[in-house]
């Protein structure tokens, strides 16, 4: 296997988790992918962009679409926030709505893994 750009960082083993099922499961991810997933993509958007850096931002967009491209954003940027993919959508939405930045951009990738098998 070919070792990816992120495979240094904590959390390389979610992100390719997060790509594989995009990847694999295109049609989850996108009903999952709502009006509100892109409010609140938008109002995380500086913050997550400048802690992950350009050229992480740009190869994850590259490899992925949307929501998929948000999940590794976060994942890049905090090295603690990958237990969220595993928490059940009720305290996935009770995160979101105190506005934690984590939870906002990876609580579609935690309903699209939820779905599938990655």
């Amino acid at each position: 296997m070919t070792a990816t750009a992120w495979a240094h960082l904590p959390n390389a083993a979610h992100i390719d988790r997060v790509l594989a099922s995009s990847k694999k499961n295109p049609e989850k991810w996108s009903a999952v992918h709502t009006v509100a997933w892109d409010a609140a993509r938008a109002a995380a958007w500086d913050a997550a962009r400048a802690a992950a850096g350009n050229a992480a931002g740009n190869a994850a967009w590259d490899a992925t679409r949307g929501a998929a491209w948000g999940a590794a954003i976060a994942l890049i940027a905090w090295d603690d926030c990958a237990y969220m993919l595993e928490l059940p959508e009720d305290v996935l939405k009770l995160l979101r709505a105190v506005g934690n930045e984590q939870a906002i951009l990876l609580s579609v990738a935690a309903h699209a893994l939820r779905e599938t098998s990655c």
